[in-house]
């Protein structure tokens, strides 16, 4: 691990030469906003620190005319000063690959993700606006760009099966940024009294000629796409697999990354069997148990808070943040890694974690675990298990089961009161459902449980 980066430098010439291509196409995009700021954004007030007095009025679009000078400069600078590439000083600073390596673990991870998250739902009007989401664009693929010069996290991002994930991340993106700016537009609308935006654009066009040309633009556009990555880039293949010799990590395609996630939380038969049979059985009852005729047809934040906080909550941090951990961060032995490290096959983590039973019988009793006699008759043996796990049993039941009444009285009362029992139970199910993946994850990470009902004599753990 120590002598890797001797072989494998951070910088090649090949590499440095096509970042160059890179900052020049950023600087084609930049350009083209120049125009469009010039023509929008008007004018804002500068003072340098009272250096310019008042302050002194200058166009937005200076501002990101000066940027796009920078980046013009910076792709000359990689186009022409490729072929001394150790040399070369434009790259990732040390200074934040380490406190991105320190910060790097689950925990870290998850708590991010979950921040970013409700600071979306915060701040939507601010990060919905065409700036903000041009700014964040340009700072995304400037992070990329630079991480770009790293070999570790060049050989992550830049696996053939890993492209279309930084693809996915960014379209992931690109639709949200659109669905909260269409939300918080009419939203605003709704106060003020004036019509959606679906209501002002409602001009109806021809399926013919006018849907299917855009159609045929589509699937031309699309398809030299495709002819074009399968140029570029060389086909995902391996060797014919064999039991013998199984690849590490060993991982399932990018769709199911989230479920080999939960693998390291929940037991296979909850990860690989329940979960994904109770997002299925979700999706197909929301429009059963959804009671408010509101935000059809158009988009809306405020009508449908709660509806779209829980899904965006199970689609982003549950799922889409899970795809991310288990393509870029899971690595030999399905270790977490920073995006700045070395994928080393000797790294090791130890892991002490403990059961419910074992917590309780060994820590809090301090007596050995209830087992009973190998020739013991079997109810005998259901007695045992009871005895040991009878704590687990308790909380699993008291989540599952007494937990749904209590919300009905309190937080959901509103929820119960228009959804009736059945629905709302289904309801709240679901809910526990999706949020006892993060509730397993926090005790695992902060008190290294691994089962809270653990009977392996029948291989049932939860």
């Amino acid at each position: 691990m120590e002598s890797h980066l001797q072989h494998n430098p951070d910088l090649t010439s090949s590499v440095v030469f096509g970042l160059g291509w890179v900052y020049l196409l950023l600087f084609v995009m930049n350009a083209a906003w120049v125009r469009r700021s010039f023509a929008l954004d008007g004018n804002v007030r500068l003072s340098l620190g009272g250096l310019l007095g008042k302050g002194q009025e200058i166009p937005v679009a200076s501002l990101w005319a000066i940027y796009c000078a920078m980046l013009l400069m910076v792709g000359v600078s990689h186009l022409t000063g490729s072929d001394n590439a150790q040399s070369f000083l434009l790259r990732m600073p040390e200074f934040l690959k380490a406190p991105i390596n320190a910060a790097s673990n689950p925990v870290a991870f998850f708590v991010g993700s979950t921040t970013i998250f409700i600071a979306m739902i915060v701040f939507r009007s601010v990060w919905t606006t065409p700036t903000a989401g041009w700014v964040l664009l340009n700072f995304s693929l400037l992070f990329m760009t630079l991480s770009i010069t790293d070999y570790d996290f060049r050989q992550i991002v830049g696996k053939p099966d890993n492209v279309p994930i930084v693809g996915m991340l960014y379209i992931v993106g690109f639709f949200t940024w659109l669905a909260f700016k269409k939300s918080t537009e009419n939203d605003r609308r709704r106060a003020a009294g004036k019509p959606l935006i679906e209501q002002e654009n409602n001009e109806k066009v021809l399926t013919w000629p006018d849907l299917v040309y855009t159609e045929l633009i589509c699937m031309v556009v699309i398809t030299a796409l495709l002819i074009a990555w399968g140029i570029v880039l060389q086909a995902p293949l391996e060797e014919p697999a064999s039991a013998a010799k199984t690849p590490n990590p060993s991982k399932a395609p990018w769709y199911f990354l989230g479920l080999q996630e939960m693998l390291v939380y929940f037991d296979p038969w909850m990860a690989g069997v329940v979960l994904p049979s109770v997002i299925l059985v979700g999706l197909m009852a929301i429009p059963y148990i959804d009671f408010n005729k509101l935000g059809n047809g158009y988009y809306t934040f405020n009508e449908r808070k709660f509806a779209i906080i829980t899904f965006m909550f199970g689609f982003l941090p549950l799922w889409v943040a899970m795809i991310v951990l288990g393509t870029f961060l899971r690595g030999p032995n399905w270790n977490f890694f920073s995006p700045y490290e070395y994928w080393d096959v000797h790294k090791l983590e130890l892991l002490n974690n403990i059961n419910v039973s074992e917590w309780f019988w060994l820590s809090v009793m301090g007596q050995q675990l209830p087992v009973a006699p190998s020739d013991a008759a079997l109810p005998v043996k259901i007695g045992y298990i009871l005895l040991r796990e009878w704590l687990g049993l308790v909380l699993v039941a008291a989540y599952l089961f007494a937990l749904p009444p209590l919300m009905a009285a309190t937080v959901f009362r509103k929820f119960f009161m228009k959804m009736g029992f059945l629905r709302y139970m289904v309801l709240a199910n679901l809910m526990l459902f999706m949020m006892s993946l993060p509730i397993k994850m926090v005790l695992r990470w902060a008190a290294n449980l691994k089962y809270i009902v653990a009977i392996p004599e029948w291989f049932f753990n939860i």
